[in-house]
């Protein structure tokens, strides 16, 4: 009988504690998605702190020392375990803030009331990134449970309340901290997994760039039937606008954006393509309908390494109660850009400036305001040992091979991470397409959320087995 290697008996000791702890792991994400800790709701912001305190005793509870630290008005909370002074130190950088939401969009739950459905645990914050900073807890959990002897690897912990705003303070923190932030590799877990059966690595994340664009029309709102046909319309202005930032085929207009894009590579080609893709999966998986964009690209190349400009939100008039039959005296959008690598963010703030400076009609008066203070520029993780480490985390997390790689359409602080800590960023999440992130009924897979765990347990191992930037 072929006796089973170290690493297999690892992973069935791993699978085995998570698995029986899984009652309390699922009760304990429910406590702590039950906070509504919204960071964009002022009103709210005593409920980041108590978020911020109970992710605390966690920590402390797993055997970590921990600190909260002050952030503007909310707390992030920093852990660290102490292992070997000789040993890789990792630092782990989440958030515990949530999105607003609307009640009254929720079908399975009210948003701050958790349940477990079919395997899916529903609530706001359920995955983004309660799920996944409490996955990071037990998977520290069933690492130390299932070593022997002293951890290899020096663990930290940064878990900030103020990712859902841009995270204003963060840069400013990571200087006042910097001696206890040190670290050799930083693992960014606000991500998502391709599909529950197709684990696989993110190593490059998009950039994000917010802008308000404000058109004004008349002094004040006008009634339509007396200056109906002879003044400046701005919602009829705002929609003419944004509608020339996309030609026909999916491009983007603005002059100059695409200059500075760096080319697929034959080999990133490749890693996107051996992910399994159905585009009549996706749209259902996701709720889309339809599969559009920049022609010439698949899918998972406009989603990670093709940049974009969306609409996010449109005002004017009177939206909701009671229409009044007015020309809106003013017009708003709110555009997200996600740009890639190559780009830089007071290059695009420039071109978004000049693009509707050239086409806004003379008659139109307008305020674009660009924040570039609170943007984050792309990031790609290094190749080599580590990659590859978590390759092997991850189908051993898992229990099924990893068939490429992909990126993370979103943004995150992982660029300001890397500079003002010095050291490569890596990511490893737990959340998937589906999980309804910023919007109604928003949940977790569960069994997503053990083999996630489970992946950062096996991680901790490669690392103390040598595996370092």
């Amino acid at each position: 009988m072929t006796q089973p290697s170290r690493g297999e008996e690892a992973a069935e000791a791993i699978a085995r504690h998570l698995q029986e702890n899984m009652p309390e792991i699922i009760e304990r994400l429910k406590t702590w998605v039950s906070i509504p800790s919204v960071s964009a709701d002022p009103d709210r912001q005593i409920e980041v702190v108590r978020s911020a305190r109970w992710l605390a005793a966690e920590l402390r509870d797993a055997g970590m020392d921990v600190s909260i630290l002050k952030t503007g008005e909310v707390s992030a909370v920093y852990a660290e375990r102490k292992g070997d002074p000789d040993a890789p130190t990792v630092l782990v950088y989440s958030h515990h803030d949530v999105r607003n939401a609307k009640p009254e969009e929720w079908n399975e739950t009210e948003p701050f009331t958790p349940v477990v459905r079919d395997g899916r645990l529903y609530g706001r914050g359920a995955s983004d990134a309660k799920g996944q900073a409490l996955a990071h807890v037990w998977g520290l959990r069933a690492y130390l449970a299932t070593i022997a002897g002293s951890a290899g690897v020096n663990i930290k912990f940064l878990i900030e309340g103020e990712e859902e705003i841009g995270s204003p303070n963060l840069a400013e923190l990571l200087d006042r901290y910097r001696s206890e932030l040190s670290c050799d590799l930083v693992v960014f877990s606000d991500t998502i997994q391709w599909r529950a059966d197709a684990p696989a690595p993110v190593t490059s994340m998009r950039g994000t760039l917010t802008a308000t664009l404000e058109i004004v029309g008349p002094a004040r709102d006008v009634h339509s039937g007396v200056a109906s046909g002879v003044t400046v319309n701005p919602a009829i202005t705002l929609a003419d606008v944004l509608s020339r930032l996309h030609d026909d085929s999916g491009r983007i207009t603005v002059p100059g954006f695409y200059d500075d894009v760096t080319a697929l590579t034959t080999r990133r080609k490749a890693e996107f393509e051996a992910l399994p893709y159905d585009p009549a999966v996706w749209t259902e998986r996701t709720e889309t309908r339809e599969v559009i964009g920049e022609q010439g690209y698949t899918l998972k190349e406009r989603l990670w390494a093709r940049p974009a400009i969306e609409v996010i939100s449109l005002l004017a008039g009177d939206p909701e109660g009671i229409e009044r039959s007015v020309i809106p005296r003013k017009a708003t959008a709110s555009l997200s850009i996600r740009t890639v690598p190559g780009q830089r963010i007071p290059v695009v703030a420039d071109q978004l400036r000049a693009f509707f400076d050239a086409e806004m009609p003379a008659e139109a008066q307008y305020t674009l305001t660009v924040d570039e203070d609170i943007a984050q520029e792309p990031y790609v993780s290094p190749d080599g040992v580590v990659i590859e480490a978590l390759e092997r985390a991850l189908e051993r997390g898992y229990g099924m091979p990893v068939l490429g790689r992909m990126g993370n359409a979103g943004g995150g602080p992982a660029d300001l991470l890397s500079l003002r800590l010095e050291a490569p960023v890596y990511f490893i999440g737990t959340g998937l397409p589906e999980d309804h992130w910023h919007a109604s009924d928003e949940s977790i897979d569960l069994s997503v959320l053990l083999h996630g765990a489970a992946s950062i347990a096996h991680l901790w191992r490669e690392l103390e087995a040598g595996a370092r930037p």
